[in-house]
Parts: structure tokens; C-alpha cells; sequence
């Protein structure tokens, strides 16, 4: 998997964060909806968390459950319960916010008593009252919440960190907030290796959390630079996870994250080209291949690929050909009656047509 300049450094920080994250199955093996415009239809059972805040497990996690000042990285799709209006989706963002337990906004209040509850890779729908949520008065702004909105939460924990101290991304200095995303980009990496795609997609998700465009705006130079270094290739392994998991749009997704920053990537290039011409999008997958080759000329890969579209689209051609002439070619057809007979009858037909276009004509410009 790729590696950033800050490989070697990270290996000396301290490790006193436990990174946590698990596997994890859906109830009765049912995946969630892809679909995200309304809330999931959950039929599990209801476990009442506080008279205002109820859960519903869609897909059960493993391990143990965060503490308090816990930092937990999620993803979450937020709908006002009633008018099923969605507010909020930080998976349409592809960037999981971060949550520190017992440091949570006013608002998220009904959310983080939610989380508290759930492990590692545990999807869950939360239902919450208005009083744990946006209150009385609602949001005006963004989101825009009305007044007294009971609220759904479709939720799923990637991961989290158990620090004694609950420190915050906004509080960490940009050598902290890039080494800490490196350290978990490294375990992606491992596990990778180890053919553990969702666990590795957790810890690249949560390197990416630390990422953020409000984070990624203010830096240049060479701290843009070092930044960069740890998030592109944590998109790009993501896409190489999703490949392998045969998801891929959302591989596409990741690739154009990185080539809106670098669009010379050929990594990039070539793990979208991968996966349209999985999707069977062939045109635009050479496209690809074909720039990709032109930054990375040497890389053996990329040659395969293209030869790959090249014989696809020449058996393809094949194939048309005999079965254009399995209908114009030569043998005999089931009535014992030549193919040549037939070519010659085809021959009279378009040519009685054509005398016929042209008579019409004729007629025609004389009524002219």
C-alpha cells in the first residue's frame, strides 16, 4: 500500500491512543440501504437508551464500547422524524465527522448518548427527541432543523480512540492531526495486507476525518504538502478496498477526491480506469489507462489493462463478424436454398427499393 513521508516518524509517537475497531455482521445478514433519501425500515428490536433516545441495531459490532472522552469517528444520515426531511449525510461528503463523548455540541446530545452505546462497525437507527436534539427553536441555518423536530439518525461507528484526555482535532497542532492520521493509515495498511478490507477501511476512514476541508484550507507549503502525503493515499487505498469489494462507484469517488488535487495522480488514474471498465464503461477506462501511461510510462500494469480492453473489444468485434456472417455468409439455410441465392434476392430488394426512392422523386420535384 502506498506510504507517506511521515512513515518512519509516526513509529516513534506515542502510543498511548488504543485505536479500536472491529468486524462486524448485519441482523438476519441483511445489508443497509444504499439509497440513504429516507430513513431504513429497521424491524429489530427497540432498546430504550433515556426517555428521549431509542436505538434500533441494523448491523451489529464487535468489542468493546467507547468511554466517556472517547474520540469515536462516525458517519451518520440525520432526518426530521415526522416530515422525513433529511437535513444531514456526511457519507455524501465521504469524510466522517468526529464525536469526543462528554465534549458533544448541545445539539448532537441525543446523538452522543447514542454512540456511547454502540461498538465498533455497529450500524444503528436512533430516534431521539426534540429536547436532546436542535430544542425548541430549531436551526435556521445549516442544517435547517424546525422548531420542536424529533429526530432520526441512521448511524454507524467506524472506530475510536480511547484518550484519557479527549483531545479534539481543533486542539491538535498539524504536526499532531497529520501524525495521527498517518499512525492509522499504517494500520490500514497492515491490515490490508491481511485481507481485511473493512477493518482497513475503518482506520483509512479515520485518517481521513482528520483531513477535513476546514483543516486543508488553512495549510500551504510544505505542511500542505506532508498533508497531502497522508490523505491522498488514504483515498486511494480506499478505492483499492472497494475494488476488491466490487463497489465500484464509490472507488470512483475516492479516485476523484485525489485527482481534484492532483489530476497528473497515475495511481488515481489507474484505479478509476480499474473500476468503469468493471462498471463496463470501456471508452472512457482506456481514457484512463491511456494518461496514466503518459506519468507513468514504465508501469507494467497499466500496459496490461490497455491490452485487456484491446483483445475485449477485438473478440467482441469477432463475434459480430460470424454472426453477421451466419446471416449473409455462405452454407445453406434450413430450406436447402443457397446463402448466394439469398445475397442475390437482398441485392434485387435494395435495388427495387432505391428505383422506387428515386421514382418518388421524380414525382416530387414535378409537384414542386
Amino acid at each position: 500500500m502506498d506510504e507517506s513521508p511521515l512513515e518512519q516518524q509516526s513509529q516513534s509517537h506515542d502510543q498511548e491512543n488504543e485505536i479500536v475497531t472491529e468486524g462486524s455482521a448485519f441482523v438476519d445478514g441483511e445489508p443497509p440501504s444504499q439509497d440513504g433519501s429516507v430513513p431504513p425500515k429497521v424491524d429489530s428490536q427497540v432498546e430504550v437508551l433515556d426517555e428521549k433516545v431509542s436505538k434500533q441495531i441494523i448491523k451489529e459490532g464487535h468489542g468493546s464500547k467507547p468511554s466517556k472522552y472517547s474520540t469515536c469517528f462516525l458517519h451518520y444520515r440525520a432526518w426530521t422524524k415526522h416530515t422525513q426531511h433529511k437535513f444531514e449525510d456526511t457519507w455524501q461528503e465521504q469524510q466522517p465527522i468526529e464525536l469526543v463523548l462528554g465534549k458533544e455540541k448541545k445539539e448532537m446530545t441525543g446523538l452522543a448518548m447514542g454512540v456511547a452505546s454502540m461498538k465498533s462497525g455497529e450500524r444503528a437507527l436512533l430516534h431521539i427527541g426534540w429536547e436532546l436534539g436542535y430544542g425548541k427553536d430549531g436551526n435556521f441555518s445549516f442544517p435547517n432543523v424546525p422548531p420542536m423536530a424529533d429526530l432520526l439518525y441512521e448511524v454507524e461507528v467506524i472506530g475510536f480512540d480511547e484518550t484519557k484526555e479527549g483531545k479534539a482535532r481543533s486542539d491538535m497542532t498539524v504536526e499532531e492531526r497529520i501524525g495521527a492520521a498517518d499512525r492509522r493509515k499504517m494500520d490500514g495498511n497492515n491490515l490490508f495486507k491481511e485481507d481485511k478490507l473493512e477493518e482497513a477501511m475503518q482506520q483509512y476512514e479515520m485518517a481521513i476525518a482528520y483531513m477535513g476541508d476546514d483543516f486543508m484550507f488553512q495549510l500551504y507549503g510544505k505542511y500542505q504538502d506532508m498533508a497531502l502525503a497522508v490523505k491522498n493515499p488514504c483515498h486511494l487505498n480506499m478505492a483499492a478496498c472497494l475494488i476488491k469489494l466490487k463497489r465500484y462507484d464509490e472507488a470512483i469517488g475516492h479516485c476523484n477526491i485525489v485527482l481534484t488535487e492532483e489530476e497528473k495522480n497515475p495511481k488515481a488514474l489507474f484505479r478509476r480506469g480499474k473500476a468503469k471498465a468493471e462498471l463496463g464503461q470501456m471508452d472512457s477506462a482506456r481514457e484512463d489507462f491511456r494518461k496514466a501511461q503518459k506519468y507513468a510510462p514504465d508501469d507494467n500494469a497499466i500496459r496490461r489493462e490497455l491490452r485487456a480492453i484491446a483483445e475485449q473489444e477485438k473478440a467482441v468485434y469477432q463475434k459480430q463478424k460470424e454472426m453477421y456472417k451466419g446471416i449473409f455468409g455462405g452454407g445453406r439455410d434450413e430450406s436447402g436454398v443457397k446463402a448466394k441465392s439469398r445475397n442475390g434476392l437482398i441485392m434485387l430488394w435494395q435495388w427495387l427499393v432505391s428505383l422506387f426512392s428515386r421514382i418518388l422523386g421524380r414525382k416530387r420535384v414535378k409537384a414542386d
